[in-house]
């Protein structure tokens, strides 16, 4: 279905570079302040982020994680494969499929990655402390509605199923502590 135009050159121009130089320097302090709270687990973003979309999934294929890690499928083979070599994740094929390969997280991953929420840290991050203004104006985070829109248009609704399901699991294992778990186990 074809949009009636309802504006000019000029203003879709500006739209896009709007876009382009907002998302760009929001990026760099996103991939900054990533990196650094991944740095101590000896990951880097892809790999934390396919560790991420296999315990979503409850594993994975390669060109699931490729399709919701928005990386292309040769770097989200070659970092599994790097993750598979650190005991993190296992390969295999469907005995219904053997086309695809497919990752699980090891008990090893899901540990790290859970290790890797629990170690967040809101002050060392940039863009958190960049919205804490919004936050004490306003009484909330900004819901970034406009720009899940967006992505939701681009990606699908499979895309931002995955996203919901990772903000799911942030919401119920960050309120949990380590040491929650080794009380349980005592009980």
């Amino acid at each position: 279905m074809e949009h009636e135009k309802e504006f000019t050159g000029p203003e879709a121009m500006l739209y896009s570079h709007k876009i382009i130089q907002l998302s760009k320097a929001l990026w760099k302090t996103v991939e900054k302040d990533w990196q650094n709270w991944i740095k101590p687990f000896d990951l880097n973003i892809n790999e934390h982020h396919i560790l991420w979309i296999a315990h979503a999934l409850g594993g994975a294929s390669i060109s699931e994680i490729a399709k919701y890690g928005v990386m292309h499928v040769s770097t989200a083979f070659n970092f599994s494969k790097k993750l598979e070599d650190r005991g993190l994740l296992t390969f295999s094929k469907k005995e219904t499929d053997k086309r695809n390969t497919y990752v699980q997280l090891t008990p090893e991953g899901e540990a790290l990655l859970l290790e890797t929420i629990h170690a967040f840290d809101p002050e060392e991050n940039g863009v958190f402390r960049a919205s804490l203004p919004l936050q004490e104006l306003y009484g909330k985070f900004p819901d970034l509605t406009d720009i899940t829109a967006i992505v939701r248009r681009l990606y699908g609704d499979n895309f931002m199923d995955i996203f919901a399901e990772t903000s799911k699991m942030i919401t119920e294992e960050a309120g949990r502590r380590p040491e929650d778990d080794e009380v349980s186990k005592e009980a």
